[in-house]
């Protein structure tokens, strides 16, 4: 039996922002404490900029 994954794109959108906001705190901060907040900052910019994408093409097709 074969197991299929079936993700909307909002949580395709949100585990991809959850895996490389993990990458750019990693690569771009020296110290620990430095790696989660720039991580918690690039995951919460980028699901800021989901919903502003989102609501932009809602009005886009209203």
């Amino acid at each position: 039996m074969m197991l299929a994954l079936q993700l909307s794109h909002f949580t395709a959108a949100t585990l991809f922002a959850f895996f490389f906001s993990i990458v750019f705190g990693i690569t771009q901060r020296n110290t620990p404490n430095e790696m989660a907040r720039y991580g918690a900052y690039c995951f919460a910019m980028a699901l800021g900029g989901l919903f502003v994408a989102g609501w932009f093409m809602w009005l886009l097709h209203h």
